[in-house]
């Protein structure tokens, strides 16, 4: 196949002949086994993406129209069910368990004549952001193979960084698309609360899960975002009224003459846990920006450090509910030894099924739950998220955007933070906001750290704004982007 840019460009090559959809999934196929040491992969589906393409060959030789994402090759987190496919995300505890029905997403992405060639590995439960709490290892990042590729949506960052496929399918929880798409810098997109449909995504913490996407480009991730932003029946927190996305207004923003109202948060890009080199350059994007005609203005924020203790509280809660349901005994894993008594049995195939951080997660969860602390912890929590969301609503009255660093550090090391959970959650302070609030964020690749490692910018709209996040990124991408991606 010829190199891939994008997809547009890539349909072109197709009506072209310049490819075929089968030349590419080989292509790919044979990344994936070149670079499968990365451990980026939990299943590659090769006889069934070559099947697909074959059909989709099939179709344009009798002169049938190409679909949003006909012949693209995508991948999909293990934690998206797919029917069919087994799903376990990176768990003991559903070891062998294959899902009976697709997520909305996947279905969507199928409908449109997407390949997927293939499920990514995680953090077990999208509990984690180094992807080291995995049941299948260490995914590694491509770049510097000693480093973390951040999480928990690792693996399905690695498969595009390393250009494993087109485009990719993740999770974000707390910063799960955007931290790993951060460290190994691409682009990373959650967005907006109930934006995509989360019927068929394996349930973390309900109230801030939401199917995000890897990419090289902005319009990539427009046309994946727009093609999955339907309405679903089975999701009845998705939004009442869908945005149209117009992929036109993605494509032409690189000559709009429009300034944008930009906001910061003077606490986040001062706070003492970031890099003095990440802040000086956020600090310099920013002047720029002024320089150019467009208003940047530092907004006060005094409740930057809390945002962390409340989104722990409230998604472990939620997780000791969501996780509740595996028991062993339904479908999964369960224990061997002979146990008659059924607690007991309950006990020892959770404890022997889960891994330490999941375990760690759920006895906070049903901690802050507990009739003696529920007003002390969890009532708390909620009162702060009550409030971030009210100062969303203040901000965006007189803003655009809001821009932030995406993580405080480049990526580190394995087994620097896995000592010291307190230290790993705390390095989320600047994700989630977000996800307490539901509003839209993206990560994208801007910078190259002194260090050699690849940084990003973070920026957040109003809810169901995803026009305008993604025009001010195609904007910064085309003036600001100093950072090469990985050349395979």
């Amino acid at each position: 196949m010829t190199a891939f840019s994008s997809i547009p460009d890539y349909h072109k090559n197709l009506i072209s002949s310049n490819t075929t959809c089968i030349d590419t999934v080989n292509y790919y196929l044979q990344q994936i086994e070149k670079y499968k040491h990365l451990n980026a992969f939990v299943e590659v589906y090769g006889a069934e993406a070559l099947q697909k393409a074959k059909a989709l060959d099939d179709k344009r030789k009798n002169g049938e129209p190409l679909k949003a994402l006909h012949g693209v090759v995508i991948a999909i987190k293990d934690v998206i069910c797919y029917d069919g496919h087994s799903v376990t995300a990176a768990s003991k505890i559903l070891e062998g368990f294959t899902s009976i029905y697709s997520a909305t997403a996947v279905q969507r992405l199928l409908d449109d004549d997407a390949i997927i060639i293939g499920s990514c590995n995680c953090d077990e439960f999208a509990m984690g952001s180094t992807n080291e709490n995995s049941a299948y290892g260490n995914v590694l990042n491509a770049l510097d193979e000693t480093k973390v590729p951040g999480g928990s949506s690792g693996g399905s960052a690695v498969a595009v960084q390393a250009g494993l496929c087109m485009a990719s399918l993740g999770s974000d929880t707390g910063g799960s698309v955007r931290q790993p798409a951060d460290f190994c810098g691409i682009i990373g997109l959650k967005p907006t609360y109930g934006r995509i449909s989360r019927y068929g995504l394996i349930a973390y913490a309900s109230s801030f899960d939401q199917i995000g996407i890897f990419s090289n480009t902005i319009i990539d991730a427009a046309i994946l975002l727009k093609v999955m932003s339907a309405s679903d029946d089975y999701d009845s927190t998705m939004l009442p009224s869908q945005t149209t996305l117009e992929i036109d207004d993605i494509n032409t923003v690189s000559t709009a003459t429009k300034k944008y109202k930009i906001c910061y948060f003077k606490e986040a890009l001062f706070h003492p846990s970031l890099d003095e080199e990440i802040k000086n350059t956020i600090l310099s994007v920013l002047d720029k920006l002024k320089t150019e005609g467009h208003q940047v203005e530092a907004v006060d924020f005094d409740l930057l450090d809390y945002v962390v203790p409340a989104y722990y509280v409230l998604t472990t809660a939620e997780a000791s509910s969501n996780l509740s349901r595996f028991d062993g005994i339904r479908f999964g894993y369960n224990t061997k030894v002979d146990i008659k008594d059924l607690t007991e049995y309950y006990k020892r195939s959770r404890s022997e099924g889960f891994g330490k951080e999941v375990q760690r997660r759920i006895m906070l969860g049903t901690f802050v739950l507990s009739a003696g602390y529920y007003d002390a912890y969890f009532s708390k929590a909620q009162q702060v998220r009550s409030m971030l969301v009210d100062k969303t609503k203040a901000v965006f009255a007189d803003f655009d955007a809001l821009i932030l660093p995406t993580s405080p550090t480049t990526a580190f090391s394995f087994g620097e933070k896995t000592e010291d959970p307190i230290a790993m959650y705390l390095a989320d302070i600047y994700t989630v906001f977000a996800n307490l609030t539901g509003l839209p964020g993206i990560s994208i690749p801007l910078f190259k750290h002194s260090n050699g490692m690849p940084f990003g910018l973070q920026i957040m709209t109003s809810k169901a704004d995803e026009l305008t996040l993604l025009q001010l990124s195609a904007y910064l991408m085309q003036h600001y982007k100093a950072y090469q991606p990985l050349n395979n």
